[in-house]
């Protein structure tokens, strides 16, 4: 007999008398169930340290530091951190520059460097320049003293040097110009000091009789000395960046025949101290004193913190606040 197939695949004969048998039937087709696996495991990232990168990674290479405590992934840039590069988060900071060298002979007192304090956004994976300006030198001959060097935090701000006292054998010599102005130097007729930097410090003071002018401080101006008393150094500015009330950025003393002026609060130079204090931007007092040296403070979220700096910057705790204080040039890496 002959056979045929029928869809859906049934199989028929025909009999010689006409009549079909099946001989199969219809399958039946079950549509599979696909169940979602359960993953109950973990994804774990090859982990080393600054130092012990990958010495020649491929792009896309990505592994845990150690060092910085950030998932970072190697890209056409080189490594940044995975998933944050281009994130900001808020910091504040504190700039002062270095403060100026202090007038020779009746020499009126040194500016204080200039001061900057505020918050600013930081970019993840950015490196931030720190420039720690030096002091100014003071005048131990007739004249003069020198401006100190400004102190920089990456673009975010600049701070002007102070400017150095004036100071002449004879006659009158204004103080220079600066982050804050040096005072007036000199025993002969009144004049004014040099002028300070807006939003930075303030001016210094005025000669009389026989006396120099006080350097101005971030906070006030320089004291205008009297008949053969040398005018006081401005007070600078206090600041708790660090946890601490800390005063940076005080003027140095002035000079007299009878008796000198005081250093401004902020490491100005006295009688007894003629020089400004290290790391405060302190001008020189009105002597020949030599101008503190600058600083530059930090203060980051701890959450924030990478730990990636360059210069050997203190670092320290205050709440929840990781503070960087730079005494001298260095970088940060956000």
């Amino acid at each position: 007999m002959a056979l045929t197939q029928v869809p859906p695949a049934l199989l028929t004969a025909t009999t010689g008398t006409g009549s079909t048998v099946v001989l199969g039937t219809s399958p039946t087709i079950t549509t599979p169930t696909i169940t979602t696996p359960t993953i109950t495991g973990q994804l774990n990232n090859p982990t080393w340290t600054t130092g012990t990168r990958p010495a020649s990674p491929i792009t896309g290479t990505q592994g845990y530091n150690t060092t910085t405590g950030q998932l970072e992934i190697y890209g056409v840039v080189g490594w940044t951190n995975a998933g944050t590069a281009g994130n900001t988060y808020s910091a504040s900071y504190l700039v002062a520059a270095g403060g100026g060298g202090g007038g020779s002979y009746y020499g009126g007192g040194a500016g204080a460097g200039g001061l900057l304090t505020s918050t600013t956004s930081l970019t993840s994976g950015t490196t931030y320049s720190v420039t720690v300006g030096g002091g100014g030198a003071g005048n131990t001959g007739v004249g003069l003293g020198t401006n100190g060097s400004n102190s920089v935090f990456g673009s975010i701000a600049t701070s002007i040097g102070g400017g150095g006292g004036g100071g002449a054998s004879s006659g009158v010599v204004t103080g220079n110009s600066g982050g804050s102005g040096g005072g007036a130097g000199g025993q002969g007729s009144v004049i004014s000091g040099g002028a300070g930097t807006s939003g930075q410090g303030n001016a210094g003071g005025s000669t009389a009789s026989g006396a120099s002018g006080g350097g101005g401080g971030a906070g006030a101006v320089g004291g205008n000395a009297s008949t053969n008393f040398g005018g006081n150094g401005g007070n600078g500015t206090a600041s708790s960046i660090t946890g601490s009330s800390v005063y940076y950025s005080g003027g140095g003393g002035g000079k007299g025949n009878s008796g000198q002026g005081s250093g401004g609060l902020g490491g100005g130079g006295y009688s007894g101290s003629p020089n400004g204090v290290a790391n405060t931007g302190g001008g020189g007092q009105g002597d020949g004193g030599n101008g503190g040296s600058g600083v530059v403070i930090l203060s980051v979220p701890t959450a924030n913190y990478t730990g990636t700096t360059t210069g050997s910057p203190t670092v320290t705790t205050s709440g929840s606040n990781t503070i960087l204080q730079f005494n001298a040039s260095g970088t940060y890496t956000a």
